[in-house]
């Protein structure tokens, strides 16, 4: 278990991350998600061992990330994994043979041959989405106990992506991998996560509060003569607003009698209620504070 009591923590003034309180189970995949800036990264490279954090307590089955026995049993994989100039696949396997001596070598030339990259060529030359195959290849060899990844999903293209969803879920079946996989956008994750947490004013949020938060929004989509503007609807207290044409969109917070009572009296042509998904609930409250110009 993976488990986090009171960490908080800042960049000179700039705090990122405060008092946040976290477990996860083993055998999870956990969702993290926030817009950029929010501290995704951060929050990765504080439970990976990378920084110390400034307060708090991060704990692997009850063991610091920093104990060398342990940090074998992390994988992190940030958004900019380093290499240098010479970097190749082959030399890439054996820099990481140093610090995981169990990596599988055969699984690593499995996925460097199914995504068809050079095996001696500089990973240099790669494209963004290659590169990012390559250290996706080295975190399946490694396939260690906890594994950190950080936007991953960035630059690959959605046969890449398939597979790796497929391979992050045999992964945890077969190895009993614990995955927390970071993304700013909540439809990258939401088909294979078994949870999910935002970030957002430098805490979590969990998605079972995300959820009891749907029971106060009402989605509805909207139809009018005239092309509808934003001001129109400043009665209510909007989580987010589409306008296409004469349609709007809205998902509002409110009780439901309240909420037709104002659209109504904008004389609509046709009003039809709608369910509120799970991504407009989580990422709605993201949504209001970049409307309202809050950092």
């Amino acid at each position: 278990m993976l488990k986090i009591d009171g960490l908080s923590h800042s960049f000179g003034t700039n705090l990122v991350l405060e008092d946040v309180q976290l477990e996860i189970e083993d055998k999870k995949v956990l969702g993290l998600v926030g817009i950029n800036g929010a501290g995704k990264s951060t929050f990765l490279r504080l439970i990976s061992g990378v920084y110390r954090p400034q307060k708090g307590q991060i704990s692997y089955d009850g063991k610091d990330p920093i104990n060398d026995e342990t940090r074998r049993d992390i994988f992190l994989l940030p958004d900019d994994p380093y290499f240098n100039a010479q970097t190749t696949c082959k030399s890439l396997l054996d820099m990481y043979r140093v610090f995981y001596p169990g990596i599988d070598e055969r699984v690593f030339k499995e996925i460097i041959s199914d995504f068809n990259l050079p095996w001696k060529k500089p990973i240099r030359t790669f494209s963004k989405g290659m590169r990012r195959q390559a250290f996706v290849a080295m975190a399946f060899a490694v396939a260690p106990k906890y594994l950190l990844l950080d936007e991953a999903f960035d630059g690959l293209d959605p046969l890449a992506r398939k597979k790796f969803k497929d391979r992050l879920s045999g992964l945890v079946r077969e190895k009993g991998s614990t995955v927390i996989i970071s993304s700013h956008s909540l439809k990258e994750l939401e088909d294979f996560c078994d949870e999910f947490v935002m970030i957002d004013e430098h805490h979590l949020i969990s998605s079972g509060k995300v959820l009891e938060d749907t029971m106060d929004l009402q989605k509805y989509q909207v139809v009018f003569r005239d092309i509808p503007t934003e001001e129109m609807f400043s009665e209510l207290s909007i989580k987010s607003l589409k306008i296409t044409g004469h349609v709007a969109t809205i998902v509002a917070e409110g009780k439901t009698e309240e909420i037709e009572q104002k659209i109504n009296a904008l004389e609509p042509l046709v009003t039809d209620k709608l369910d509120v998904n799970f991504e407009e609930a989580f990422i709605g409250d993201i949504d209001r504070k970049i409307r309202g110009g809050e950092s």
